[in-house]
């Protein structure tokens, strides 16, 4: 009954943090005059999509490294997987044929998109539905790509341990990357070449029969679905399976004394995370726009890890805290460093393009030496908690002004 009790105001935080971002996407539409800042088109916005689901892939990173000790940088690929395999399926097929023009056409003629538009129809409310359907579909068909070649790599790699299973998983990915490139994979992946014309954040929007947006959902969309799936990881966490990964991290002779099957965990382990890195993957698509390998570099892995480390090995919510600072300083807070900027006639030094990437490493050398631990730890952010503690002193310092 414990746990029933502290999930539901979870959920009910949840709840109210995507009524908020929906509220806040189109408040400029319900109060005209509003500050650039609340545009649709503001750096607001685009920091909370990347951030929505950069979060959800740490969370995922950190279920494997933080909860159950295993060093994986395989993020990249899985991610990869997830994008190509959400790309794929959802093209229409009357877009095919433009974005494999140089393959003569995809290998696959139609998508789950077009499917569902042969049942619920292609415009109206039916065509709203068949999208719907379809990118969901596409997108747990992304994680479960993912999922199956994590499977298939975890048999020989989960026999590695620490820096060994780091290289091969970081192998995994660079190999993945230049095989979707290869030209004669073409008809399924396009090559070298980026995949588009798949729905996207924005096709979620309700708009009217002239094309006026009414509602925007493009932020509220990666919210939601990323709030899902680290719920679902959570819960994981706090089950049976969760306190296995957690014994294994902290001792594997003594978790397997205890009667824990390494291998069948660390497997779990590593194909849920993968799951959710597909997911991730297929996010990242919707959020860019397109699909393509050479995006899904190492240094993507690298920054994934940071966050992680940055929040708190061992922390789902210094992860998703850590996510939304990493992603708004780099992307936002700092971007006032890459252009010259003249005080009085004078012109400031050092400020030039690329300088806000010298003082970013700067700022994250200097959380890393001082918060070793991270932001959070291995603690969690329980603002319901915090409430009712500031609640309860209260009283208790009124009483004491009473006396």
């Amino acid at each position: 009954m414990k746990k029933d009790r502290n999930f539901l105001p979870s959920l009910i935080g949840i709840i109210l943090l995507l009524l908020f971002v929906v509220l806040l996407e189109n408040i400029s539409a319900l109060i005209p005059g509003l500050p650039q800042i609340f545009q649709p088109t503001s750096p607001l916005f685009t920091v909370l999509k990347k951030a929505a689901v950069y979060s959800l892939v740490a969370v995922s990173m950190n279920l494997l490294n933080g909860f159950t000790g295993l060093f994986s940088l395989g993020q990249a690929g899985f991610m990869l997987l997830g994008a190509y395999t959400y790309a794929i399926l959802t093209v229409p097929s009357a877009q095919k044929e433009q974005v494999y023009y140089l393959f003569g056409g995809c290998a696959f003629d139609s998508s789950i998109v077009d499917i569902f538009g042969n049942v619920f129809g292609t415009s109206g409310v039916g065509g709203a539905v068949s999208m719907v359907l379809g990118c969901l579909i596409a997108i747990v068909a992304a994680g479960c790509v993912a999922g199956f070649f994590a499977y298939l790599i975890g048999i020989p790699v989960l026999r590695l341990k620490s820096d060994y299973l780091a290289i091969a998983t970081l192998g995994f990915a660079e190999i993945l990357r230049a095989i979707f490139q290869w030209q004669k994979l073409g008809p399924v992946t396009n090559g070298a070449n980026m995949i588009k014309g798949f729905p996207t954040f924005s096709d979620f929007n309700i708009t009217d029969g002239a094309g006026n947006v009414l509602v925007r959902l493009s932020t509220f969309v990666p919210f939601l679905i990323s709030s899902i799936c680290i719920m679902l990881i959570v819960l994981l966490i706090h089950s049976s399976y969760g306190r296995a990964f957690k014994s294994i991290r902290d001792d594997e002779i003594a978790a397997e004394a205890m009667g824990i099957s390494l291998f069948k965990h660390k497997m779990m382990s590593f194909v849920i995370s993968s799951f959710f890195a597909g997911v991730g993957g297929a996010l990242f698509a919707m959020y860019v726009a397109n699909a393509q390998a050479k995006a899904f570099t190492s240094v993507m892995t690298y920054e994934i890890l940071l966050i992680v480390v940055i929040g708190g090995i061992g922390s789902v919510s210094g992860s998703v805290l850590a996510t939304f600072l990493y992603v708004a300083c780099s992307e936002w807070w700092l971007r006032f460093l890459d252009s010259e900027l003249y005080i009085g006639g004078f012109k400031v030094p050092l400020l030039r393009n690329g300088f806000r990437m010298v003082v970013f490493s700067v700022v994250i050398m200097v959380i890393v030496l001082f918060f070793s631990q991270g932001i959070m730890g291995n603690r969690e952010l329980d603002i319901l908690s915090l409430i009712k503690r500031k609640a309860a002193a209260k009283p208790a310092e009124k009483k004491e002004e009473r006396k």
